[in-house]
């Protein structure tokens, strides 16, 4: 069965000079034996009327590029028959960390990923900090995503966690982005995992239920790739959708999904300034800014001027469906993420609803930077750096995994049994309809669970997703979506897809005892939230 597009060919279709100038086919079992008795590619062929193929029959064989084509040509012929252990569709923070986990635990590992580089979110979207790594002040998320927070502080790229100056989460962590890109490249590469950049996931074919294969989209053309487990790291639950998951998008009364937002970057901000203006503007913040030591925190930002914005909405000059000031200042110094952009009612998964909101984020980030240079005080003199350079999307698709997790399982503090991340967020939902954002706060210092039941499907025995695509509800991916806790999901996926691989049992299967004890050797945080262990 092909699932995701119309591409007749598995396997190789790079270039059909390659056939024109000649190579033979001799049978491989295990792979076209899985087609039935004729290669599709032969028919194929023929059918184009290119040449007569060649067939070598035998008990066993390999395909083999003719002599006639040149080195780099056999090269990309053999690279399309590759198998492997793991095969990662996405190189986001999830993708990342699970390709990361899989090839340390052992499985030749391959990531698929679009862009020329890692990060996903946090590099191609402009996102930023990342929140939170902590309940209260007990830090809930580590294994891999701690040991790369670690990186990026030793390389000088993060000044580490420390208190949120928007006074919203139990920790930000601000970083370089450019930085962030070659420490998860490192981190892939030493773990022996393969990145493979510029390459567009098509879709899959199945057998039995069973992905067996998947099929790629590079500048030399279509090709494909094996593994014995897939993770789904696609960030929209692509690899999913075409293996035959279920799927659920947008919260339920009418299927609308979270709003997207243009990051802006912006340098050269007078910090101090900045900070004077929310100090002698207290009553128009949030209220649980950390105004005392706003001053002794590493970095700054805004969150509140509510009547500022609510003045100039009223004059016009201010058309944004927002209702306060939100930025974060990076690891460098004067430079801020600001994130206050809202594309509503449009799909990440639409290719023209995305081309509208990137238009149209990009206006409102210019008319942002206006408004911030015009009237808040220590933007005068701001630069513009970037806008995204990705739309950023809270919300697509979400699978109906064996496992639903929901927004009372995250306000109760309810702990699984097969639980294999936790975190300390809260639910954010920013409306869908537009202006306002919800929020539900968990009981302070403490946190929530992740169950691995919710990175698997009831259909494909050989598929984990990671990341927001994950099965959860509406309300409850509002608190799930932020990037350390899909990074803690993409180590777990990442580990779960090595240990199936290598013991060769469907992820529905795996002894979930032996993966939590696998993922606490490994460094992740999965002590249990009792009353007793919260830590203000």
């Amino acid at each position: 069965m092909k699932c995701g597009g119309t591409l007749p060919n598995r396997f190789v279709y790079a270039s059909s000079q390659w056939f024109r100038r000649g190579w033979g086919i001799q049978r491989m079992p295990g792979i076209f034996d899985a087609f039935g008795a004729e290669p599709p590619l032969r028919g194929l062929v023929e059918a184009a009327g290119i040449l007569p193929v060649a067939e070598t029959r035998g008990r066993r064989g390999n395909l083999l590029p003719s002599p006639q084509l040149n080195s780099y040509e056999r090269s990309m012929i053999m690279k399309t028959m590759s198998h492997y252990d793991v095969i990662v569709i996405g190189g986001g923070p999830a993708g990342a960390m699970a390709a990361i986990a899989a090839g340390r635990n052992g499985a030749k590992t391959l990531v698929v990923e679009q862009y020329g580089y890692l990060g996903g979110a946090l590099t191609a979207g402009g996102t930023g900090p990342q929140m939170t790594y902590h309940a209260g002040g007990r830090q809930v998320i580590d294994g891999i995503p701690g040991e790369f927070v670690r990186r990026m502080i030793q390389e000088g790229f993060s000044p580490g966690h420390m208190e949120d100056f928007v006074g919203y989460a139990g920790s930000v962590t601000p970083f370089d982005g450019e930085g962030m890109k070659l420490v998860l490249e490192n981190m892939v590469l030493e773990s022996g995992a393969e990145p493979l950049y510029h390459t567009v996931y098509t879709g899959c074919d199945t057998r039995e239920g069973n992905i067996t294969g998947v099929r790629l989209f590079s500048k030399n053309g279509f090709f494909g790739a094996q593994a014995k487990v897939y993770i789904d790291a696609s960030a929209d639950a692509d690899m999913a959708v075409h293996a035959g998951v279920r799927t659920e998008f947008g919260r339920k009364q009418d299927g609308l999904a979270q709003p997207m937002t243009m990051n802006l970057k912006i340098s050269n901000v007078d910090r101090e300034r900045l900070m004077e203006y929310v100090l002698n503007n207290r009553d128009d913040m949030l209220q649980t800014v950390p105004f005392d030591r706003l001053r002794e925190i590493p970095r700054t930002g805004v969150q509140g001027g509510y009547r500022l914005v609510q003045k100039a909405r009223a004059e016009g000059t201010f058309t944004v469906d927002r209702n306060q000031l939100l930025c974060f200042e990076t690891n460098n110094r004067g430079e801020f993420i600001v994130n206050m952009s809202r594309i509503i009612k449009k799909s990440g998964v639409d290719p023209f609803d995305l081309t509208a909101a990137e238009i149209e984020g990009r206006r409102q980030c210019f008319e942002l930077f206006r408004f911030l240079r015009e009237n808040v005080p220590g933007f005068e003199n701001s630069v513009m750096i970037s806008t995204g350079p990705n739309i950023g999307i809270r919300e697509s698709r979400r699978i109906n995994g064996v496992y639903t997790l929901t927004a009372e399982d995250l306000l109760g503090n309810v702990m699984f049994d097969d639980a294999i991340a936790m975190g300390g967020y809260p639910i954010d939902i920013h409306s869908p309809d537009g202006l306002e954002t919800s929020h539900a706060f968990l009981k302070s210092g403490s946190w929530y669970s992740v169950p691995y039941r919710s990175l698997i499907s009831p259909e494909v025995p050989n598929l984990l997703v990671a990341g927001r695509c994950i099965s959860v509800t509406h309300e409850a991916l509002a608190a799930v979506r932020v990037t350390p806790l899909v990074m803690a999901m993409g180590q777990a996926a990442g580990t779960a897809a090595a240990l199936a691989a290598k013991t060769g049992v469907a992820v529905q299967s795996l002894n979930t005892d032996t993966l939590r004890k696998t993922l606490v050797r490994d460094g992740a945080f999965l002590e249990p939230y009792e009353a007793s262990s919260v830590c203000i």
